[in-house]
Order: structure tokens, then C-alpha cells, then sequence
């Protein structure tokens, strides 16, 4: 069996929060889910990753999106929900892949993860760029498509359909 690590991309209250710069409505409903992934990995002992925006206050990203998720404010944090522990991994990163720029694939070698089973926001942007690279470099990738959130159904269902058709990444509930 070959082992596996959840990703837990961006549930950053810059995101979730009701009122929050980027606010995804659609985030808060699938919190419970994410905490069940969360447990049933700690239970069988796997990576929990959380692949989180951290930007600087200057950061290009800002000419197209409002400013979120700047390094060192509450609006990067991890929703309270979801809180890490101690012995979870955080993973910085400043564009929508989780790879880009970051030491993910660094750690997922050094842990021996071939697998990767993913959850967050959103569908169509960070999860689907990073679930498509983690596709690229040869890692098996599932993502929990009543675990992840878009801005629109429609994206959504466009996102998970392109992962599962062009990436053959496996899609689940």
C-alpha cells in the first residue's frame, strides 16, 4: 500500500470568514467535512499538510485579487475549526499551486507519500493547480469532491471533471 498524506489547501479566515476579503461562502459548509478527513488521517497516521497563501504586503498576486492572506496577519491563519497540531505540516505558498516556489515535494519525498488526498478551496483554482502538478510529477491524487468549494457550482463541477477526464485524477465523495 502505498503511503498517503492529506493536503488541506487555503481554509485561511482571509477565505472562510464571513465578511473576509475573498470570502467564499461555500467554504463553510464543507468545515465539518474537512475535520472528519482530518481525524480519520491522524487515526491511521498520516501527513496532514496545510498548503496555505502567505503573501507579502506588495505581492504581484494583488494587481488581479484584493489583498488576503498577507504573512503575519490573522487573515492567514487556518480557520479555528481546522486548527493545525503540533505535529501537522505547513506549507507557505504565494500562487495558486502548492508546488510553485514551495518545499512540498521536498517534504512529501522525504515523508515517502505517493499518494495525496486533497480538500479546500478552491476547486477551480488552488486546489485544481496543485492537485494537477501533484498529477504531473507522478504522485497518485484523489480529491474529496464533498470536501473542496468554489465560488459557483459551475466551476466546480467544470474543475473536478477536468482533473478526473484530462489528469485521471481520482475524484470521490
Amino acid at each position: 500500500m502505498s503511503k498517503e498524506a492529506l493536503l488541506i489547501i487555503d481554509m485561511l479566515k482571509d477565505f472562510v470568514e464571513e465578511g473576509s476579503p475573498l470570502e467564499v461562502p461555500t467554504a463553510r459548509a464543507i468545515i465539518p467535512r474537512i475535520r472528519k478527513r482530518i481525524k480519520e488521517a491522524r487515526e491511521k497516521g498520516m501527513p496532514v499538510i496545510y498548503i496555505c497563501d502567505a503573501h507579502r504586503e506588495d505581492d504581484e498576486e494583488f494587481e488581479s485579487w484584493p489583498k488576503h492572506a498577507i504573512m503575519g496577519t490573522r487573515g492567514s491563519e487556518v480557520v479555528d475549526e481546522l486548527k493545525p497540531q503540533e505535529k501537522d505540516f505547513m506549507v507557505k505558498k504565494r500562487r495558486y499551486s502548492g508546488f510553485l516556489g514551495t518545499d512540498l515535494e521536498l517534504l512529501l519525498r522525504e515523508l515517502k507519500v505517493e499518494k495525496l488526498n486533497i480538500v479546500g478551496i478552491l476547486t477551480n483554482i488552488c486546489v485544481f493547480f496543485t492537485a494537477a502538478e501533484a498529477a504531473m510529477r507522478g504522485f497518485k491524487v484523489t480529491v474529496y469532491s464533498d470536501s473542496v468549494a468554489s465560488l459557483s457550482e459551475k466551476e466546480n463541477e467544470f474543475a473536478l471533471d477536468q482533473l478526473k477526464r484530462v489528469l485521471k485524477v481520482e475524484v470521490v465523495e
